[in-house]
């Protein structure tokens, strides 16, 4: 944490030194551009020149206490520490929130993607529920939810749906929701009591600009057809379903919901950048050159990263080992706290 604080209090100065040039205020739209990003870091470079003068101060107190023979001026001072050393915590939680505010506050939209993975029908309907617990959060935070694509079972769950979730800092808190979500229960189509173990796959991918990711139209294969729904009652008569493919990693997208070819088409490039951007990432920071699918892994139960144990009324996320008894709640969107240990953890391994 402090080296990432440390970079962040030099970009500040930087900022004041650029804001002092005469020549700045002739240029508006970049004057205006650096006073956003100065007031972005101000909250939380100012708590950290307050963390680093308590860190002197105890530095000093203890210096003194060692050298101090007064019993009176040693229970002064002793006091002092203690008081010097709350407020050092204190700012230590203040500072992780701070930059937790400040990550989320950079990526605005979450593409999500949920696939039943093992166990046929229930995990079409597990992928069902935590697309409604996915979309619960997102209401309760203030963020929008717009359907991008789904593919309906016939008793309404969910073989695939894709989705966007705009908002504040909607990517940079979903990030870590990303793997394979278990399910133990007793399905509705079990005709006894036996518990039943299935899963779904879950990817988040951040969306990104299109500077970022730049689609050449040479490597894009783009196929119209016609849409229709569950049995086939109000097929399309028009070809305006799209399928759109990136010849060469061989992703596909197919979107179909929209009323227009044109929409769709739209749609299923923007699901494209979004996960060709995943693509690079994960090559980047993971030096892997499988494909997208490496993300979620195959849908094998092993490969879980949470449990949701519906005999126990238990929510086990299996990355930190954190264990809650409040299933029906989480699954109704309350995600905070199983969201806030996880950005907790990442906080840490940054150091």
């Amino acid at each position: 944490m402090l080296g990432e604080l440390e970079a962040l209090e030099r970009r500040f100065e930087e900022l004041l030194l650029e804001l002092a040039k005469p020549e700045i205020f002739s240029d508006q739209s970049r004057l205006q551009e650096l006073l956003k990003e100065k007031a972005s870091l101000e909250d939380v470079v100012c708590k950290f020149r307050d963390y680093k003068r308590i860190l002197g101060e105890i530095e000093e107190a203890e210096s003194l206490l060692r050298e101090e023979r007064d019993p009176e001026f040693q229970k002064f001072l002793k006091g002092e520490l203690s008081r010097l050393r709350e407020r050092r915590e204190e700012l230590e939680r203040e500072l992780q929130e701070a930059l937790l505010r400040k990550e989320e506050g950079e990526f605005q939209e979450a593409i999500m993607e949920i696939r039943a993975g093992v166990g046929g029908e229930e995990a079409s309907l597990f992928a069902r529920d935590l697309f409604r617990m996915y979309t619960r959060y997102a209401h309760s935070r203030g963020w929008e939810v717009e359907l991008v694509s789904k593919t309906e079972t016939e008793l309404g769950g969910f073989k695939e749906v894709i989705f966007k979730i705009k908002g504040r800092g909607a990517y940079e808190r979903l990030k870590h929701e990303r793997g394979v979500h278990r399910v133990q229960r007793v399905p509705i189509t079990e005709a006894g009591d036996r518990i039943h173990t299935s899963t779904a796959t879950v990817a988040v991918l951040r969306k990104p600009s299109e500077i970022e990711i730049k689609l050449n139209p040479e490597d894009l294969r783009i196929e119209t057809f016609r849409a229709g729904g569950p049995g086939g009652q109000h097929m399309q008569k028009n070809e305006t379903a799209v399928r759109v493919v990136h010849i060469p990693t061989g992703l596909s997208v197919v979107c179909r919901d929209e009323r227009s070819q044109y929409q769709n088409k739209m749609r299923a490039l923007e699901i494209l950048r979004a996960r060709l951007y995943e693509l690079e990432r994960r090559k980047r920071e993971e030096d892997l050159s499988r494909e997208r699918r490496s993300q979620v892994g195959t849908g094998e139960r092993a490969e879980k990263i949470r449990t949701y144990n519906f005999p126990q009324k238990r929510v086990t996320d299996h990355r930190i080992g954190l264990t809650l008894y409040d299933l029906e709640r989480i699954l109704d969107g309350e995600l905070d706290e199983l969201l806030d240990a996880l950005a907790l953890r990442e906080r840490r391994s940054k150091g």
